[in-house]
C-alpha cells in the first residue's frame, strides 16, 4: 500500500481509479460498507486501484477546535485499517483552513480529477465537501458528469443504530466496549508508549502498563475492563489482561488519567518506552475508591479472576 501526504505527492502515472473520502475515523463497519462497495465499483468497470482519501487533522479540529471530537484512531492506526478494508492506497490531505475555504468544484478538481484521476467516486449517502459544507452527494454526481467520472452514494449502514463515529464515541462515553465492538467490528483499542508509573501496582502484586490518555484521543468511560495488550514493535501475540481507566481514586494525588494495563500472570515483562496497543473486550465494573490497600486488593483478584473468565484465559497450572 501507497500512503501520501499530498495531492503533490501522488504519482503521475497513477492511472485511472476509483476514489472513496470521509474522515474514516476508526474505519466502522459503516465505513467498511462504503469501501467494500468501493471495491465492487472498481472490479465492475475495470479499475485496477481503489483510493482512500482521508483528513489529517479532523477538519473539526482545524474549523472549530473546541468542539474536535476525540479521535478513535490515529492516522498511522488508520491506514492499516483501511487496507484490511480492501483500499489500495491512501491519500492522506493535510486540512487547513484554506483548504476549508476551497469551493466544491476546486475540490473536485484538484483532488478527485487532477491528483488521482477517478473514473468513480463512492461516498456515503450524508457526504459533504468543499467551503462550509456546500457540496453534497448531487452536486458530486453533477459534477462528475461534466469530469468524466460516475458517483455512487451509499445508505448509512446498521441497525437499529446507524453505525457512525459519533455512536462508537457515546458507547466509549458510557463504558459500553461491546457497543463499540459491534459497531467497529473489532474491539476499541488505544495506542500509546508506555511511560513509568508510581510502581504500586508492582508492590501490590500487580504490575501494570501504563498508557497516558490524551484529549486527542478517545478512550473508555473510568473503571475496570478485561481486554488485551499488544506490543507494536514485532511479534508479540496478543496478551490477556485486566486493564483500569481512570485517575485511581484511592490514593490521593493521583489525578492524571491513564490506562494500566496489567497482564495476567506476568510480572517478567519489560515495557517502559514499548508503543503498545490496548484492546477492551468488556466492562467489568465501575471506578471505586476504596478505603484500604487490603480491600483493593481482594477487588483486583475478583477483577482479575472475572477477566480470566471473560478472555478465556485459564489459571496457571
Amino acid at each position: 500500500m501507497r500512503v501520501w501526504r499530498s495531492c503533490d505527492a501522488v504519482p503521475d502515472d497513477l492511472g485511472r481509479t476509483v476514489v472513496t473520502v470521509g474522515n474514516f475515523d476508526g474505519v466502522h463497519l459503516g465505513h467498511q460498507h462504503v469501501i467494500r462497495r468501493a471495491c465492487e465499483v472498481a472490479d465492475e468497470i475495470g479499475v485496477a486501484h481503489v483510493v482512500a482519501v482521508t483528513f489529517d487533522p479532523h477538519p473539526i479540529a482545524v474549523l472549530r477546535p473546541e468542539h474536535a471530537p476525540p479521535t478513535l484512531t490515529t492516522t498511522e492506526a488508520r491506514v492499516p485499517l483501511l487496507e484490511a478494508a480492501g483500499v489500495d492506497d491512501v491519500l492522506v490531505v493535510p486540512f487547513s483552513r484554506d483548504i476549508a475555504a476551497w469551493s466544491p468544484e476546486r475540490f473536485v478538481d484538484e483532488i478527485l480529477v487532477d491528483a488521482l484521476h477517478a473514473k468513480a467516486v463512492v461516498v456515503g449517502a450524508n457526504f459533504r465537501f468543499g467551503c462550509r459544507a456546500a457540496g453534497d452527494v448531487p452536486l458530486l454526481r453533477e459534477l462528475g458528469e461534466h469530469r468524466d467520472f460516475v458517483t455512487e452514494g451509499i445508505a448509512l449502514d446498521g441497525g437499529p443504530q446507524v453505525w457512525s463515529s459519533t455512536y462508537i464515541r457515546n458507547c466509549l462515553s458510557a463504558g459500553d466496549v461491546e457497543g463499540a465492538t459491534e459497531a467497529l467490528g473489532r474491539p476499541y483499542a488505544v495506542r500509546g508508549e508506555v511511560v513509568r508509573g508510581d510502581r504500586r501496582g508492582k508492590d501490590l502484586g500487580y504490575p501494570t502498563a501504563n498508557v497516558p490518555t490524551s484529549g486527542m484521543q478517545a478512550a473508555p468511560a473510568d473503571g475496570v475492563y478485561a481486554g488485551w495488550l499488544r506490543r507494536l514493535d514485532g511479534g508479540d501475540e496478543p496478551l490477556p489482561a485486566a486493564i483500569s481507566v481512570g485517575t485511581n481514586p484511592t490514593f490521593e494525588g493521583d489525578r492524571e488519567r491513564r490506562v494500566e494495563a496489567y497482564v495476567l500472570d506476568r510480572d517478567d515483562l519489560e515495557l517502559y518506552g514499548v508503543p503498545v496497543e490496548v484492546s477492551f473486550v468488556a466492562r467489568l465494573r465501575g471506578m471505586l475508591r476504596f478505603h484500604s490497600v487490603d480491600e483493593l486488593v481482594a477487588t483486583m483478584a475478583e477483577d482479575v479472576r472475572r477477566a480470566r473468565e471473560v478472555l478465556g484465559t485459564p489459571e496457571p497450572v
